[in-house]
C-alpha cells in the first residue's frame, strides 16, 4: 500500500520538506508515502543492481547507480524515486536541481530507468510511463515478477513479465521477456541476463 498526503505542493516544498527517513514521491501535487517493499522486490532490486554495476564497470561507462536521486519530469509538480536509476555522470553539470536537490531531468542524465512492480502497479504502467516517455529517458524497464499488472499489459493469462520500453521517435516501444528468453537491452546490449534469472532472484519458480 501507499499513502498519500492529500494537500497540494510545489516540487521546492516538497524538496524541503523530505525528510531523511522514508521513501516518497510526489504525484501531481500529492506527496505520496511509498510502502516499505516486501523481501522479494528487495531480492530482484538487488540482483539487478550488482549485475548492471558489474557490466558499468567492465564496460568502463561514465555511469552510476545512486540510491535516493528523484526523477522531476519538466511540466507538473511530480518526483519519482525509481527503484533502479542509473546516472549518466557527465551530465549532471546540466542539471540545476542536482546539487542541492539530488534531482535530474533531462533525458541525457538517464540512460535507463527501472520499476519494480509492487501494489501501486498502475502508477509504473501508466503515470510513470507516460511521464518517462515526455522525459525522453532512452530506455524503461518494469520487472513485473509477480504478475499482478493488468492482463492488457502482461497478457492472458498473466505470467511475469518483463517490459522493456525503447524510446522511437519520441514514443515508447515496447518488447518483453519471459521465461528463459534473454532480454535484450539497449543501454547495455551485452548484458547476459534471461528474464528467468530475474524472477528467480525474487523467489518465483518458473
Amino acid at each position: 500500500m501507499i499513502q498519500a498526503i492529500h494537500k497540494l505542493v510545489t516540487f521546492e516544498d516538497f524538496a524541503a520538506w523530505r525528510p531523511e527517513g522514508g521513501r516518497y514521491e510526489l504525484h501531481d501535487g500529492v506527496i505520496v508515502e511509498m510502502a516499505q517493499p516486501v523481501g522479494e522486490h528487495e531480492d530482484v532490486v538487488g540482483f539487478l543492481a550488482l549485475n548492471i554495476s558489474i557490466e558499468i564497470g567492465r564496460q568502463k561507462l561514465p555511469y552510476f547507480i545512486p540510491k535516493t536521486v528523484l526523477v522531476k519530469p519538466f511540466e507538473g509538480e511530480s518526483a519519482y524515486s525509481p527503484d533502479i536509476l542509473i546516472i549518466n555522470r557527465p551530465n549532471l553539470v546540466n542539471e540545476p536541481l542536482w546539487k542541492k536537490e539530488s534531482t535530474v531531468s533531462h533525458a541525457t542524465s538517464i540512460p535507463l530507468v527501472i520499476e519494480v512492480v509492487s501494489t501501486n502497479w498502475r502508477d509504473d504502467y501508466y503515470k510513470k510511463l507516460a511521464d518517462y516517455e515526455a522525459i525522453g529517458i532512452p530506455e524503461y524497464w518494469i520487472i513485473d515478477y509477480a504478475a499482478i499488472g493488468a492482463r492488457k499489459f502482461i497478457g492472458n493469462p498473466k505470467l511475469p513479465t518483463i517490459s522493456i520500453y525503447q524510446l522511437i521517435d519520441g514514443e515508447y516501444q515496447v518488447t518483453q521477456f519471459k521465461g528463459d528468453t534473454h532480454i535484450v537491452s539497449p543501454t547495455f546490449p551485452e548484458l547476459n541476463l534471461t528474464a528467468e534469472q530475474i524472477f528467480q532472484a525474487g523467489g518465483v519458480q518458473i
